[in-house]
């Protein structure tokens, strides 16, 4: 077996054995290197090879591992949901009802997420329609804001302080 080929040296067509020092692999990934760092130190990546000096080395499947990452944090997936779906990916055996569950419960709080949006549209949008149609004085919007401010006080606590 030949030794990897280090940053700046190339693979043909820079192949797969090609491995990338930490400031090349979050360039090519679009993260910092101090969340590569942190990624490793949470375990997300595996193994990340060294050089002789200490420098860390990125090869496919951490830069794979990296690519999920991301794609998984844009469906806003939580860095431990990354952990466990990172687990059941590298031994995908019998995961696929525990990813469908995970998955289904990710889409439920976007879902209520969405609920919460369009709600609130819709009360920016009935604030803006009240200051067209206030004739000087006061600012309705601001007293809305005041008002519902007051809302809060006695709302139990409740997310949002509307009830």
């Amino acid at each position: 077996m030949s030794a990897p080929a280090r940053s700046g040296a190339s693979t043909p067509g820079g192949g797969p054995d090609r491995l990338l020092r930490i400031g090349e692999a979050a360039e090519a990934t679009g993260l910092s290197v101090d969340t590569l760092r942190y990624y490793e130190r949470l375990g997300l990546l595996g193994e990340v090879p060294r050089t002789p000096g200490g420098a860390r080395l990125y090869g496919e499947r951490q830069l794979s591992r990296l690519r999920f990452i991301r794609r998984a944090q844009r469906m806003r997936f939580t860095l431990e949901e990354i952990g466990a779906l990172l687990a059941m990916r590298d031994d995908p055996q019998g995961a696929r009802e525990a990813v469908r569950a995970l998955t289904a419960e990710k889409l439920a709080e976007v879902e209520a997420a969405l609920a919460d949006l369009q709600t609130l549209r819709d009360e920016l949008t009935l604030l803006l329609n009240l200051c067209r149609g206030a004739a000087g004085g006061e600012c309705p919007i601001l007293e809305r804001l005041d008002e519902a401010g007051e809302r809060k006080v006695g709302s139990e606590g409740r997310k949002g302080g509307e009830g």
